[in-house]
């Protein structure tokens, strides 16, 4: 807003003050309750990791004897004892396959079911996962047998055929091809099917039983003459369903079990030798088995030297049951020392852990101090006595623990994340604007305290706060009132200065005269006399202040018991020669006595009936009344017919400086005449109150009543 000449120079910017510990009070107690909030979340953290750290352990310790019953169960079933007898064994690579140990000193080969259930309760088959064929070759744990080795393999095979007595030609013929290659040399064998000598290959059911007769060499066509091997001997059985029955046809492949007990001249030679007896040979790790079938029309069916072979249990496999930090010590007991037969320990745990939260897992504190557990067994079999020694390092708990908080740390790393995000979105844009705001706002109450007036009000700096949010909206509303206010300083500084030098010069001028018609007036029966005090004693009031306002603000009244009802009789009467014609008043019989300054008093009565008189219709009285219904308060109604006041303005005309400007005399219309009337009247202990009555308005004067009057 432009100015005019006259206007103050522009105000300096506001003096921050340095503001009390208790301003920043609730801003502490939130920078505490997010300090609070992220302690709370790593105490919790710590706390459930201690807990859990314990947890883990009892979990641990409770699972590892268990282990350790699961081991010795599993080492004294005879896939486990297989795995026992045959730990020593290291077979050189090659191709064929190396003979285990049995845990049984023979095989059955000749009963189909004892067979295949002993191949499967010692689990030494080697597997082809894709058509489910497995083969097993191992000798039996004694010499006994007769240095043989025991060939079971279970196949899916098409229909064989068998070979007709004195045939020597293999062509069309279902037969068998084994190897044995030793540290001696080797041995080939061919084996063709035959009818046994107790019925024909043929069953009745539709299967296939018949006898795998072996000749020694190797090709597709016998020796005329060649006998057979005298301890060699086969079994095949094949079941007359087909191995998928969605494809039943004539030809289909079925379940096929093949049963070999094959001699290893070589071995034989070596039992029957003088001297001490080896078994199982000393060369069993290098010697190499195969064992092919061939078709009817030459084609090989089987060869236990293809691909994708999954090898048989072992002491190895273990190894995978252990867990991160336990070591398994297998013993062999004997008459002297325990012999060492393999120590296996469990895997770390691929998960990595941070090396900090590591060092935290293993400080926190535990009600175990222990640092390893043990246990041992006692597993009895047929070729010795053996000792499992299990032991555990229960540090190694704390490290898979550190692994499991290193992968749940970034959860809570995102809690702290995100309070330290919310503290810092609310600090930023929210509390440290209003504390700036605060801080800028506290200097205007500090600088109003400034006794020169203009430096009281300063420029308010927001322009770092600007901004379309509600805190930018404030800061700028904030300006702009203050600016507002400072423009209104100034205008009403320069009012006051030239209202000031005004009413003195006005005060100095009419003083004296009023001094010498108080000398010509100076008796009190004289009816000038009253009106010639007053006089004085406004121009005493006006002259004497810096401002009307003020003044008349600061002005006192001397409060005695007066006759209401009497004097709003005589203030009727004396209207005329103030100016007010057809002031009408109805006297009452008895009366009123109130609290009240007779001089001030008058002047709100003449005040608000100017102000009656200004407004009223033309040729209509202004009514005065008084009401004593109210035991406490008197009310003195003064009432003018014409133009309601408008409601914005019905408490407001009060106030100093306030008019619609409506008033033509001379020094009317300046909004002082109400505002002196509450002034008086609240001095008095009294009110004012304008009301519309519908055909004007009505002021409602009330004054405190007293039942203590003067005597007459």
């Amino acid at each position: 807003m432009k100015l005019g000449p006259l206007d103050l120079p522009s105000l300096p910017a506001l003096a921050l003050p340095r503001l009390p510990l208790s301003a920043f009070r609730r801003r502490l107690v939130f920078h505490g309750v997010f300090l609070l909030l992220a302690l709370a979340v790593v105490v919790l953290a710590v706390t459930l990791l201690a807990e859990e750290k314990q947890r883990s352990r009892d979990r641990y310790e409770s699972g590892f004897r268990q282990r350790l019953s699961t081991l010795t169960a599993q080492l004294r079933h005879p896939t486990g004892q297989l795995a026992l007898i045959n730990a020593g064994a290291a077979p050189a690579a090659g191709p064929g396959r190396v003979p285990v140990v049995l845990p049984f000193s023979a095989l059955d080969y000749s009963d189909p079911f004892k067979a295949r259930q002993a191949v499967e309760m010692s689990g030494c088959a080697v597997h082809w996962p894709e058509d489910g064929g497995q083969l097993c070759v191992g000798v039996g744990n004694s010499a006994y047998a007769g240095g043989v080795v025991y060939l079971v393999a279970d196949l899916v095979l098409p229909p064989a055929l068998p070979r007709e007595r004195g045939t020597l030609a293999l062509d069309g013929v279902s037969h068998a091809v084994i190897r044995a290659d030793t540290t001696q040399g080797s041995e080939r064998w061919v084996a063709p099917l035959e009818a046994p000598a107790d019925g024909p290959v043929a069953q009745d059911d539709g299967g296939l039983r018949g006898r795998l007769t072996g000749f020694a060499g190797e090709g597709r066509m016998l020796v005329k003459g060649s006998r057979p091997v005298r301890d060699f001997r086969g079994w095949l059985w094949q079941e007359a369903s087909c191995a998928q029955p969605e494809q039943a046809l004539p030809g289909c492949a079925r379940r096929t079990l093949l049963s070999l007990r094959v001699p290893i001249e070589a071995w034989r030679r070596a039992l029957f030798a003088k001297g001490q007896r080896t078994w199982p040979p000393a060369d069993l790790d290098q010697t190499r088995l195969r064992l092919q079938w061939i078709g009817p029309a030459g084609e090989t069916l089987f060869d236990s030297d293809r691909a994708g072979a999954v090898q048989p249990f072992s002491l190895q496999h273990l190894a995978a049951t252990l867990s991160a930090g336990e070591t398994l010590r297998i013993e062999r007991l004997g008459p002297g020392e325990p012999q060492l037969v393999t120590a296996l320990r469990g895997q770390d745990s691929p998960e990595a852990a941070a090396p900090w939260l590591t060092r935290l897992v293993l400080r926190l504190p535990s009600a175990d101090t222990r640092t390893q557990v043990q246990a041992s067994e006692t597993v009895n079999t047929s070729s010795g006595r053996y000792q499992l020694r299990l032991s555990g390092e229960l540090a190694s708990v704390d490290r898979n623990l550190s692994a499991t908080a290193t992968r749940m740390s970034g959860f809570v790393g995102a809690m702290l994340a995100a309070i330290a995000l919310a503290w810092l979105l609310i600090e930023v844009g929210l509390i440290r604007r209003i504390a700036l705001l605060t801080q800028r706002a506290a200097a205007l109450n500090y600088n109003m305290k400034d006794p020169q007036i203009e430096r009281r009000l300063g420029d308010l700096d927001v322009s770092d706060m600007a901004g379309r949010d509600e805190m930018g909206i404030l800061a700028s509303t904030l300006a702009a009132l203050l600016q507002r206010v400072k423009e209104g300083v100034r205008r009403e500084h320069l009012r006051n200065e030239q209202e000031r030098e005004m009413w003195h010069a006005v005060g100095h001028e009419i003083m004296s005269p009023l001094q010498s018609l108080m000398v010509l007036h100076g008796d009190p029966q004289d009816p000038s006399h009253r009106y010639v005090s007053r006089m004085q004693q406004a121009v005493r009031v006006l002259y004497g202040s810096a401002s009307p306002s003020e003044a008349i603000t600061s002005a006192t009244v001397d409060i005695d018991a007066l006759d209401l009802n009497a004097f709003l009789a005589h203030v009727a009467e004396n209207a005329p020669y103030a100016g007010i014609a057809d002031v009408r008043y109805i006297r009452a019989p008895d009366p009123v006595w109130v609290q009240a300054d007779e001089h001030s008093l008058e002047d709100v009565v003449t005040h608000v009936l100017r102000n009656a008189d200004r407004y009223r219709l033309a040729g209509t009285p202004v009514t005065l009344s008084l009401d004593t219904s109210d035991a406490a308060m008197a009310r003195v109604g003064i009432h003018n017919q014409g133009p309601a006041i408008p409601p914005e303005l019905r408490e407001r005309i009060f106030e100093f400086g306030v008019t619609d400007g409506a008033a033509t005399g001379a020094g009317e219309g300046r909004g002082q005449g109400l505002f002196v009337a509450r002034t008086y009247l609240a001095k008095m202990g009294g009110t004012i109150a304008a009301t519309h009555t519908g055909d004007g308005v009505r002021f409602d004067i009330r004054l405190p009543r007293t039942t203590v009057h003067p005597f007459p």
